[in-house]
């Protein structure tokens, strides 16, 4: 159960408070919550696809700080091989400051740290992790080049990638073309395709403007109305489940580790990501980015009740 892949991405510490409602310009919110977890793109899709038992190889940078040895230490606990995750001399760990509020909704700043180290040549003094997998996993809390990196070697190792275009960047229109999923959420793919998202109908045009630009398959992630698949003469929305929301954060990287697993076990698309609904509909009725990502026996009792 579950299968081989490689998650290539950031590593960062979430420092986290919870509010009555966000804060507006100028605004000071008081009474908050606070509390600290790991998280970034990359680890958290890592630590996703490992609790619902995929075999995972992590590539990444730390800073060589207690955060960094701490970030190390937790990968390891949650069974991934941190064999390429690099501690950065002189660097901070990459760093998130999150706002929450009590319906779910959250604001994120970002300073990537040792995130930008991790550049081409660390990537390719890790070419051995590419070996005996069956799916690379990519983000783009990244440099743009180990972006385009990645996705030439996973081509070159002829392996199947999950592109998740988040945060939303510009990209060259032949490396999507390379991607054999992209994921990405509603402004995501607006960004993408150039087209405005005012309702559901619309989501099937820009669907098709993704297409258009050759990736085989196309997710786009709904939030609380669920995702929506296109391919080549399919299409079709999975609703999500409903759930009490208390912290959206890490909630798509979830999603994105638990569909890889998915995929890596050959189920089809409308399973792998009724499953991956599942994980992240769990996610977010939990507190923090590492600590939400579900165990695969709660992701299956979810995902049975659909």
């Amino acid at each position: 159960m579950g299968g081989n892949l490689v998650v290539i991405g950031s590593t960062n510490v979430d420092l986290t408070m919870r509010l009555d409602h966000l804060p507006s310009r100028g605004e000071t919110v008081g009474n908050g919550d606070f509390y600290q977890a790991f998280g970034g793109k990359g680890a958290i899709q890592a630590i996703a696809a490992a609790r619902c038992g995929g075999k995972v190889k992590f590539i990444s940078c730390v800073g060589d700080d207690d955060f960094g040895r701490l970030a190390i230490e937790s990968l390891k606990i949650n069974g991934i091989n941190v064999d390429n995750v690099f501690a950065e001399n002189g660097l901070n760990t990459g760093t998130a400051l999150i706002f929450t509020d009590v319906q779910g909704n959250n604001c994120v700043g970002v300073s990537p740290g040792a995130n930008e180290s991790l550049l081409p040549e660390k990537i390719a003094s890790a070419s051995a992790a590419f070996e005996n997998v069956e799916m690379v996993l990519l983000q783009c809390e990244v440099p743009y080049d180990s972006i385009k990196y990645v996705i030439d070697a996973s081509t070159k190792y002829n392996k199947k990638l999950i592109l998740n275009l988040a945060p939303a960047r510009n990209i060259d229109v032949s490396y999507l073309s390379k991607a054999h999923v992209l994921v990405v959420n509603e402004p995501e793919a607006e960004f993408l395709s150039g087209f405005k998202v005012n309702k559901d109908s619309d989501i099937e045009h820009v669907a098709e403007l993704l297409l258009a630009k050759g990736s085989e398959h196309i997710i786009i992630t709904l939030g609380a109305r669920g995702a929506y698949y296109a391919t080549s003469g399919q299409n079709f929305f999975v609703e999500s489940f409903s759930v009490e929301a208390k912290d959206s954060t890490g909630a798509g990287d979830i999603f994105c580790g638990a569909l890889a697993v998915a995929l890596t076990e050959k189920k089809s698309f409308k399973e792998a990501l009724t499953f991956a609904s599942a994980a992240a509909a769990i996610s977010v009725t939990r507190l923090g980015a590492f600590p939400s990502a579900p165990r695969r026996a709660e992701i299956e009792e979810l995902a049975a009740k659909r």
